[in-house]
């Protein structure tokens, strides 16, 4: 695998970015502005209805972010000119054909412009309404695919999946595609088409018996889930990234293709800054619901490895794979993650958030602290199931009949302590997969692009995305953690 230098690429070119608004979105567009001062443009592709309410989107929830801090801090006075040269924020869906951008003249341009396509547009929602996953994550790709193809100077078409596209595989698990008509199971053969139009048939049906849009939402939430087991993935969204992947390699037409599957998404380790995350992301939601004292006990298997990796390294992967492939009629598929080279077990998380919390308490409304204890950890479901029913079920329907009798008197407990089993319970079930997951991902080809990258001495120092370098411990607890507390996480 050869390497030519990577900020000399990116000079002068026009770079379309899909999904902006998301984290690794952001966190490459400040990369290359920063870095590589001299790109030509930026496209950001923005779900709003028009293209003056795209450029107010773009400068409160992209430009506005402490994410862009240094570049303002360099830039000083200077920022608003060099942004309206090299940014150009445009309505649009990828959920549409010409993925929503309705002005033809716009059109005819960009596709005389492009050199790059980034697709980072996804719902990541676990359970997502089966409708929205399917139109955004895997036709969605197929229309930026479609897109691509009538860009003229297009070198890199850069698609971003997820490792966990292989759902509940054990071992070693190799950057392979999917084909067309794949599932896990094995039984039975996949129709992307057919799920289509199950989809259209199932919300027309839906809306003729004149269900609510509540009830719309919640069906459509399991009709997902229901489909995606089916075929043996555990939730919409791997299964509908999934499909996504094999309409992009049945119709590429030999197009210059990367599909990065990062693990776990995490807070920056070092670019701009150390920290820097938005939202709460995978293993947030348990952090967070930890430090609350929300969560006293949850599920894991023993010898799980939590498989995480920070934000700026994934983002550095993408980019050193843009200029590796570039122009290369084919397709090639890297796995980002820690798990092979760095692995840290769920249990050591454990111990990090005992630690952290025991020292540096949440404040509750209240104002008081709050007490956390190491949590409970069960190595199967059954006894996790067997543990919730004795110690908060059943005293909750005892609490529960007591209210009833006493006119409501103990009302707020009992929706207080409804609500906490009722999170601990989604929690568990959303996060099965990831935490009875014992694989690990195989990154031969992202290790090539290591070594290519470092034999060339391709502005490697800029582009570190090698794992190995991070000490767990110092990361969770002086990085993450701290970040999460500052950006993310709400009273």
């Amino acid at each position: 695998m050869e390497l030519e230098r990577i900020l000399p690429f990116f000079e002068n070119k026009t770079i379309l970015v899909t999904g902006a608004t998301g984290f690794l979105a952001k966190v490459f567009a400040e990369k290359i502005l920063r870095a590589q001062p001299n790109v030509k443009k930026l496209y950001l592709l923005l779900r709003t209805s028009d293209n003056k309410s795209a450029t107010q989107r773009f400068r409160n929830e992209i430009l506005g972010k402490d994410l862009f801090m240094v570049l303002r801090n360099s830039l000083g006075a200077n920022l608003e000119s060099f942004i309206s040269e090299r940014v150009t924020p445009i309505s649009g869906d990828v959920c549409d054909e010409n993925l929503g951008i309705k002005d033809c003249i716009l059109r005819e341009e960009m596709w005389k412009e492009i050199d790059i396509v980034l697709n980072s547009a996804a719902t990541t929602k676990f359970d997502e309404r089966y409708d929205v996953a399917l139109g955004t994550n895997t036709y969605g790709a197929l229309h930026v695919l479609s897109f691509a193809q009538n860009c003229v100077k297009l070198k890199v078409l850069l698609h971003v999946s997820t490792a966990y596209v292989c759902s509940e595989m054990e071992g070693n698990i190799l950057e392979s595609p999917f084909y067309m008509g794949d599932t896990l199971k094995g039984t039975s053969k996949l129709d992307i088409n057919a799920e289509k139009e199950l989809v259209k048939e199932y919300l027309d049906r839906l809306r003729v018996q004149g269900a609510t849009n509540e009830a719309i939402i919640s069906t459509m939430k399991d009709f997902g889930i229901e489909r995606a087991k089916l075929y043996g993935w555990s939730n919409t969204y791997t299964y509908t990234k999934a499909m996504g992947e094999m309409l992009l390699g049945q119709f590429n037409q030999n197009l210059p293709l990367v599909i990065i599957r990062p693990t776990m998404v995490t807070s920056t380790y070092k670019e701009p800054f150390s920290g820097w995350i938005e939202g709460t992301r995978t293993i947030d939601g348990v952090i967070s619901a930890y430090a609350k004292g929300k969560l006293e006990c949850f599920t894991a298997h023993p010898k799980s490895i939590l498989d995480i990796i920070p934000a700026d390294m994934v983002v550095n992967s993408m980019i050193v794979a843009m200029v590796a492939h570039a122009n290369k009629s084919s397709q090639i598929i890297f796995h980002v993650g820690s798990s092979l080279r760095n692995p840290m077990r769920l249990c050591t998380l454990r111990e990090f958030l005992f630690r952290y919390f025991t020292r540096n308490p949440w404040i509750g409304k209240n104002g008081k602290s709050i007490k956390v204890g190491k949590a409970i950890v069960f190595s199967s479901m059954a006894r996790f199931h067997a543990y919730m029913a004795i110690r908060y079920k059943l005293p909750l329907k005892v609490l529960w009949l007591a209210n009833e009798v006493l006119c409501q008197y103990h009302r707020d407990i009992c929706i207080d302590r409804k609500r906490k089993v009722a999170l601990g319970m989604r929690l568990v079930e959303l996060y099965k997969p990831y935490v009875f997951f014992t694989g690990s991902f195989d990154d031969s080809n992202t290790e090539k692009l290591r070594v290519a990258a470092r034999e060339s001495d391709a502005d490697l120092h800029l582009f570190d995305f090698d794992p190995k370098c991070i000490d767990w411990e110092d990361y969770i607890m002086n990085t993450h953690i701290p970040g999460l507390l500052k950006y993310s996480m709400k009273p």
